[in-house]
């Protein structure tokens, strides 16, 4: 399991990079989120971690800027469930959600890589190997036809 990576917020609201001693940006964040890093996000005065304070900032921009996720409705729907009895069950629901979701995406993955890796090189090797099994097949039905066909011997069977 990969390691925590730690990023230090500072007063004056600059991230920093503890691993890399340089400052990031929310980009930088969102990167290191696509890659796979595990982050932890802390105050540098207290120590006080607000990982989910960056990662919700991170979700803001990319939702503003990019190709929004959350839809009004969906944002709607989310904010009525605060203070909701229903607010854990929904929030259990989402995370299994993007789970079960994360699980077939790497499934299906798995199955285009394999569909792609057996297609052009082995599948041209599968039909050459064929191909040469079917032309050894006619070479000796050939020469059988031609070459004359000798009686069969006592010694014959004895070695068969």
């Amino acid at each position: 399991m990969k390691q925590e990576r730690l990023i230090k917020k500072y007063a004056n609201r600059r991230l920093y990079d503890a691993s890399q001693s340089r400052h990031i940006t929310l980009e930088d964040i969102r990167m290191l989120i696509v890659k796979g890093e595990k982050l932890k996000v802390v105050e540098d005065k207290t120590g006080r971690d607000i990982t989910r304070h960056i990662l919700l900032q991170v979700i803001a921009e990319q939702e503003q800027f990019g190709r929004p996720i959350l839809s009004t409705k969906v944002l709607e729907a989310i904010i009525r469930f605060y203070g909701n009895a229903m607010q854990g069950f929904l929030a259990g629901f989402l995370e299994k959600s993007v789970e079960a979701f994360l699980n077939q995406q790497e499934a299906l993955q798995a199955q285009i890589s394999k569909i792609v890796a057996s297609t052009p090189i082995s599948t041209v090797a599968d039909i050459t190997r064929q191909n040469l099994e079917t032309l050894s097949k006619v070479q000796e039905n050939m020469l059988g036809a031609i070459l004359p066909k000798r009686d069969k011997t006592p010694d014959d069977d004895k070695r068969g």
